[in-house]
């Protein structure tokens, strides 16, 4: 990244950023590792490591290396503890990072729809690619955790309020046509490996990689095929 200073002087700097869903598995030794090798092969003094951390605990920050008589390394990290930062600093923010990243800061229970239907906003607001909406969308969902019973609040209370309830509506609709297509095809795949199961006994290891590879019509003509197939060979003959 490229920073300008006030005074108008500019310098390349490199960003190391890890995230971490545990702090206790946190490696600060690490991190320290990643900057020294990424100094010396760019070329660099200007490293800046970042920790993101998604849950709550303890972790280090700083590493000291000395000795009696002197100190011979001094490492510091900036530390981001997701669950630290109050969800109402970023509720209105036009900084979309951290409206997406809402559901992973403190909140209380009784604001989770608040904190989900914000996060939402943004999403349409602040981002165009239809693709990179996807994506987040998926985001959201996973570090919201809502259940049945707070999608259907969400709908009922939330979602005809938003001026973006359109865009909504169909990201979602999408998502769940998505989610139904993805379920049908890993049922199509295990019945498949169920039927080479019952006729040929044994599923060799190639096979199962094909079958977690497969697409529609790969598993359509396998299925033909092992009607009157002799060989289990035989019903995979063209993607061997």
């Amino acid at each position: 990244m490229q920073v300008e200073w006030p005074d108008g002087s500019r310098a390349a700097v490199l960003f190391v950023a890890e995230e971490e869903t545990e702090p206790g598995k946190f490696s600060i030794h690490r991190i320290c590792r990643y900057c020294v090798h990424l100094s010396e092969l760019m070329k660099t003094n200007r490293v800046v490591p970042v920790a993101i951390f998604l849950r709550a605990g303890e972790h280090l920050s700083e590493l000291t290396l000395s000795g009696d008589w002197n100190t011979y390394l001094f490492f510091r990290i900036i530390a981001c503890d997701l669950k630290g930062i109050p969800h109402e600093r970023y509720m209105t923010s036009t900084n979309i990072v951290a409206r997406l990243n809402l559901p992973n800061m403190a909140y209380p229970p009784e604001r989770k729809l608040d904190v989900y239907a914000s996060a939402r906003e943004a999403l349409i607001e602040y981002e165009a690619d239809p693709e990179k909406r996807r994506k987040y969308s998926e985001f959201i969902d996973i570090y919201a955790d809502l259940d049945e019973n707070d999608i259907i609040m969400y709908k009922k209370k939330y979602l005809p309020e938003s001026r973006h309830k359109e865009e909504i509506m169909g990201l979602m609709q999408k998502e769940r046509d998505e989610g139904r297509q993805e379920g049908r095809h890993e049922e199509a795949a295990s019945t498949l490996r169920r039927l080479l199961s019952l006729k040929f006994q044994k599923v060799p290891g190639w096979a199962d990689e094909l079958l977690k590879d497969a697409g529609k019509k790969d598993l359509e003509s396998w299925t033909d095929r092992i009607l009157v197939a002799d060989a289990i060979e035989e019903v995979f003959q063209k993607n061997r």
